[in-house]
């Protein structure tokens, strides 16, 4: 017996037999009814089994059934009820079988069977009828219809007989539970006629049947046909799951395969999803389009791996001729059915023979094309395609599809607005952070910046300014929010930081002036609609070569960390100043002397907090990235992404900023104690030309002498005792700088055609590249830059 016959049951006979008549195969059941042992029988001719051996055999070309007289082994006979059916011949396989059980004379006498005169005959449903022992007594002419069997042929089968399907293995279990409790039981199977093309969903009733004396003599199984309510359950049930799983991201290609995922096998065999490429400045596309039309694949799911309807990539351009359904439904804005082959599809397909062939190869026989529409405008199409299902697209399908596409459509448009906002806030924030990090002799540096995967672009930001006298301030902060209005502040507070900067305040100082100017972009941005939200965090630092001495204050700001030539890293201990935008509350300053190539790095919290974890393992994490960072700085970093970020990304963005700190040799400074005697200028411009000679750097001396005469003179005139004179070089600069503990700061100011003074600060402005004033707690430093290769 081949493993797909359905009459699988032991106690049934069962027999092969090919198509001159010989038996090839001979069941366990037709042994136990007949006596013959396989060996004695295959090979011989089937009719000689008849007790009339001359009388033929009944094998007609589709089916039949009734009774034969069989010869028992042991000379007797049986009488046996008989069920042929022929198959046409495939390869090696067999022609026909028979299915035999046997007959009993009061088993079937059914017109005067009370039991199925009561059940099948006088019930309007589709009604069948099995006794004690499992066996079909009758059935009503619905229920012949929906088995595919003439009613006398099902008589004497069990339900395995009947199809063999796990639904009717699961039927004779529930049967077997009736006839045990006496109670009666519902379930639910899905059944296809044989004249239908698409099973339908039955509740079927199983009562049992009873004689006067109470005892069970059978089953009455009633079905009735709920397939429109079960269809309609499950396209509500396609329309929540839609609504709970498409969505989930703002990401423009997994939105769209999540339509895929949901539509498949649920709708269809074979989901693609094709979006319009966007108009260049954003502009949307009207609702309907012109064929030929261009649409880039984004997403598309499949039931099995040769059912795609073309062979067209992810991420590939396809061009939709016209009368293509993908086309049609474009042009027309509605959806369109479209059946393969068809008088539509012809000259689509001509055009293309490669497709043709896969759609042949697919089996596809019906397409479904909807396009995708959200807020008047046209965003691309869905395509839905069936091949292993047999049935079509019906009208409701149509409406499903075009529920799920619609929600689906609001999800991708909802997702491509928050790309184009997104991508227009980064430039935006990228457009406001240094693109290139000044090259000073103090330090070298390196940065990252990740915008949050979640919650999108923020305000964080890092800078490094180069200050007067070789020192170099570094700064980090972090705007609260996100968006285009955060980045917006935090390229205020970036410029206001570098104006406050270049008049070289100290960082305490720095931070109370940006503190006030927080309370004001508050209270801009509040208007007369209540408190305004605008706060920030932020960290000032200012590194001094010369001094190797390193001075920082942090306004609610994590402090940084500092990774020692040969040490590991260690968070700095600072004073803990209030966030910017509170007011009133003082900063604070702290100053760390530091070894050459130490490591300062300055991060925001984005890198060390996270849903998933507190910010005390994130530091840890932090420190253990950094520890030991005397590679290249921008290894360092990206070890330190990898290594302290959560899988997926960040949820806030990242800010990060390494310093390799270098101090400069005594060597390249020259100091001299001036006495305050106009007097005793010309001998310090002589030690002053000595000084560069000995640099090397003769060429600069004529410029340098001028600016050293105005600069020295000035202080001796203007400043207070004790004067100093101060020369500091490196590769590129040489910087002049006269310091004394007067508080009064000098103007610039144009001399006019009579005026004795007023000349010395405008020639020193036009020699040198900047110059300028920093006040200090002992008093004020004039200084002044020249660019040694101007002096080439």
């Amino acid at each position: 017996m081949r493993p797909d016959d359905p009459f699988d049951d032991a106690v049934t006979a069962r027999a092969v037999i090919a198509a001159d008549g010989t038996l090839t195969q001979w069941s366990e059941g037709a042994r136990l009814l007949l006596g013959h042992r396989p060996e004695e029988v295959v090979g011989r001719h089937a009719a000689e089994l008849l007790a009339d051996s001359a009388g033929p055999l009944p094998l007609p070309e589709d089916r039949w059934s009734g009774t034969l007289v069989l010869r028992h082994r042991d000379g007797g006979t049986v009488s046996v009820w008989v069920l042929a059916h022929h198959r046409q011949p495939s390869g090696d396989g067999p022609g026909e079988w028979l299915a035999v059980t046997p007959l009993e004379a009061t088993d079937y006498d059914l017109p005067d069977d009370p039991l199925v005169r009561k059940a099948v005959f006088q019930s309007p449903c589709a009604t069948m009828v099995f006794d004690q022992a499992l066996r079909l007594r009758g059935v009503n002419d619905a229920m012949a219809l929906l088995l595919g069997l003439p009613a006398d042929h099902l008589r004497g089968l069990r339900p395995t007989d009947i199809g063999g399907r796990p639904q009717h293995s699961e039927l004779e279990r529930q049967l077997r539970h009736v006839l045990r409790t006496g109670r009666p039981h519902d379930m639910q199977t899905h059944m296809k006629a044989r004249a239908e093309s698409h099973a339908h969903a039955w509740l079927a009733r199983l009562a049992p049947l009873t004689d006067r004396s109470g005892r069970v003599r059978g089953v009455c199984v009633t079905a009735h046909d709920f397939t429109e309510q079960f269809r309609a359950r499950e396209r509500l049930q396609l329309v929540n799951e839609a609504s709970s799983r498409i969505g989930t991201t703002l990401d423009v290609t997994r939105t769209a395969q999540e339509l895929a995922d949901v539509c498949v096998p649920a709708l269809a065999d074979f989901v693609s999803v094709e979006l319009l490429e966007p108009e260049e400045g954003g502009d949307e596309t009207p609702g309907r389009l012109s064929p030929p039309v261009s649409l880039r694949r984004v997403a598309q799911q499949a039931l099995a791996h040769d059912t795609p309807t073309d062979s067209a990539p992810v991420g590939e351009l396809v061009v939709y001729p016209e009368n293509s359904p993908q086309a049609d439904s474009l042009a027309a804005g509605h959806s369109i059915v479209a059946s393969v082959p068809s008088g539509d599809l012809d000259s689509w397909l001509s055009e293309d023979e490669t497709q043709a062939r896969r759609i042949e190869k697919s089996g596809v026989h019906t397409i479904l094309s909807v396009p995708l529409q959200a807020r008047g405008a046209t965003l691309g199409v869905a395509a839905f395609a069936r091949s292993s299902q047999p049935e079509a697209f019906t009208h409701d399908d149509v409406l499903l599809a075009e529920e799920v596409t619609a929600r689906a459509a609001v999800c991708i448009d909802n997702a491509r607005r928050y790309s184009r906002e997104r991508e227009t806030t980064l430039t935006l924030q990228r457009s406001l952070l240094p693109r290139s990090l000044p090259r000073t002799a103090a330090l070298e540096a390196a940065t990252r910046y990740l915008p949050a995967a979640r919650s999108g672009v923020g305000g964080d930001w890092f800078d490094v300014i180069p200050l007067s006298g070789m020192r170099v301030a570094m700064v980090v902060g972090d705007v609260v929010g996100h968006g285009i209005q955060a980045s917006a502040t935090m390229g205020r507070l970036r410029t206001a930081v570098r104006t406050l900067a270049d008049i070289d305040l100290a960082p305490d100082e720095l931070l109370t002036h940006l503190d006030d100017l927080v309370l004001h972009l508050s209270e801009e941005a509040a208007g007369d609609s209540g408190p305004g939200e605008v706060g920030a965090t932020c960290l000032y630092a200012v590194y001094d070569p010369v001094s190797r001495r390193c001075t920082l204050s942090r306004a609610g700001h994590p402090p940084p960390v500092v990774i020692p030539p040969h040490g590991s890293a260690l968070h700095l201990e600072l004073p803990s100043g209030p966030p910017l935008g509170l007011g009133g509350l003082p900063f604070e300053s702290a100053e760390f002397e530091l070894a050459d190539d130490s490591v300062l790095a300055f991060y925001t919290d984005g890198l060390v907090t996270s849903r998933e974890r507190d910010a005390g393992q994130g530091e840890a994490l932090l420190l253990e990235a950094l520890s030991g960072a005397s590679g290249p700085l921008d290894e360092t970093c990206d070890r330190v992404l990898n290594s302290v970020l959560v899988p997926g990304g960040a949820t806030d963005d990242v800010a990060l900023l390494l310093a390799r700190l270098r101090g400069l040799p005594s060597s390249q400074v020259a100091t001299w104690d001036i006495p305050a005697d106009p007097a005793l200028v010309a001998p310090i411009r002589k030690q002053v030309l000595d000084q560069l000679a000995a640099w090397e750097l003769t060429d600069a001396s004529f410029t340098a002498e001028l600016v050293v005469s105005e600069l020295v003179t000035n202080a001796i005139r203007y400043g207070a005792p004790p004067i100093r004179l101060r020369l500091i070089h490196d590769a590129t600069t040489l910087i002049c700088e006269v310091s004394d503990t007067s508080h009064t700061a000098p103007h610039l100011r144009r001399a006019k055609t009579w005026d004795e003074g007023g000349r010395g600060l405008l020639l020193v402005a036009q020699l040198t590249q900047r110059w300028g004033t920093r006040h200090t707690t002992e008093g004020k430093t004039i200084w002044a830059e020249l660019v040694l290769a101007d002096m080439e």
